[in-house]
């Protein structure tokens, strides 16, 4: 029983093997962390184990690869299929470290409500992303006569290793072509979207997502999470030492290198009714499930936490003027913050799990070596 997950990955690097060449695609899908007895935390996960079991969200993906140098995309968060300007979500930010290029995070601070999708980037690509999501929210029927919009959108510096960030490579294109293909259900990880030149950890990060279910006044919660991981620190995995009994990196820089820059956005959903006062508590408690995958926030890294409630309760009409809502008092709180640790810690194992080796110009980034990682958690007896 212990060598089946093993035995699983071993067959999917034999099939991508065949496509290597042509760079990392939504297909490509290596094993999450779950499926190799990884499960942190106690809580059940929802249908996907994705930010998408959030009723109402979708994610949407671009995976942007040209020439030998360019190696980004775009990933976009819907919290529902309903037009955001008219029919606004309450939400809030956490900033556990602010440097970063994090388009629109005053207007939402302080009205406390989104109203476009958020859209994750490369750090010179977020004013382009900003600029096309605007333009096509502005196309939308019924949006005539709004004079003002503020896109919100967020990124991580995949410009060290395997991105010609310079050359600001996003185009309007490949904003819009995740804007519509944004679906609920399974969320492609890794190497993908605003994950396709990511690094984390000295290995190759990318996209991750979990959620978890949870209860209170006797009604049951989901909590969901996205990250864009882009980070460094000590890999820890349910609390083992991992990147320290790994003993290198798979970051191989033909000049240069990324060191502990870097930098992860998450994106936390739950369809319980909260304000955002009480969102601002949950977007804070993700930075205790970065902390425990080995993360110290260093100078150079944007930590950025944006929490929403897709709850039809606690909508905003922006058309009227006056609206009652009815959240979660604070002493139901704790199960939806214990859910957001558990949810964030599991998104980053999948966005590093998941992803699978890229190689640019500026030189490869190795997936994580899942046969050695599996070997220091048995020694450790950490697998359920």
């Amino acid at each position: 029983m212990a060598r089946r997950p093993c035995f699983l990955y071993r067959l999917l690097m034999i099939a991508a093997a065949a496509t290597a060449l042509a760079g990392p695609t939504e297909a490509q899908q290596r094993p999450r962390a779950r499926n190799l007895g990884i499960k942190p935390g106690v809580l059940r996960p929802g249908l996907h184990n994705a930010i998408t079991d959030v009723g109402g969200v979708r994610v949407g993906q671009t995976t942007v690869i040209r020439g030998d140098s360019v190696r980004t995309g775009v990933t976009a968060i819907l919290p529902h299929s309903g037009n955001l300007y008219f029919d606004r979500v309450p939400a809030a930010i956490h900033v556990g470290n602010g440097f970063g290029k994090l388009i629109g995070v005053t207007q939402l601070a302080e009205l406390g409500e989104l109203e476009t999708p958020i859209l994750l980037t490369c750090t010179l690509c977020v004013w382009k992303a900003a600029d096309a999501l605007a333009a096509y929210l502005l196309e939308l029927p019924g949006m005539e006569k709004v004079r003002s919009i503020n896109p919100v959108v967020g990124e991580t510096n995949d410009g060290y290793v395997l991105n010609a960030i310079r050359a600001r490579p996003l185009l309007a294109e490949d904003v819009h072509q995740a804007l519509s293909r944004a679906a609920p259900g399974v969320v492609a990880e890794g190497s993908v979207g605003a994950g396709t030149g990511t690094v984390a950890f000295g290995w190759k990060g990318g996209i991750g997502t979990s959620s978890r279910l949870t209860a209170a006044l006797d009604s049951a919660w989901t909590v969901g999470v996205l990250v864009q991981s882009n980070f460094g620190g000590e890999l820890q995995i349910l609390g083992v030492p991992v990147g320290r009994a790994l003993g290198r990196g798979g970051v191989k820089p033909r000049t240069g290198s990324q060191g502990e820059r870097g930098s992860i956005m998450i994106v936390v959903a739950t369809d319980a009714p909260l304000s955002d006062r009480n969102l601002r508590r949950l977007a804070s408690r993700a930075m205790l499930g970065l902390g425990k995958t080995g993360s110290a926030a260093s100078n150079g890294s944007g930590d950025y936490v944006i929490a929403f409630s897709t709850n039809p309760t606690v909508r905003r009409d922006a058309r009227q003027t006056r609206h009652v809502i009815t959240e979660l008092a604070n002493e139901e709180m704790s199960g939806l913050f214990q859910a957001t640790v558990e949810a964030t810690e599991e998104a980053i194992y999948n966005s590093l799990f998941a992803a699978s080796e890229v190689s640019s110009r500026g030189g490869t980034v190795e997936a994580l070596p899942v046969d050695e990682v599996l070997r220091i958690l048995r020694g450790h007896r950490a697998l359920r």
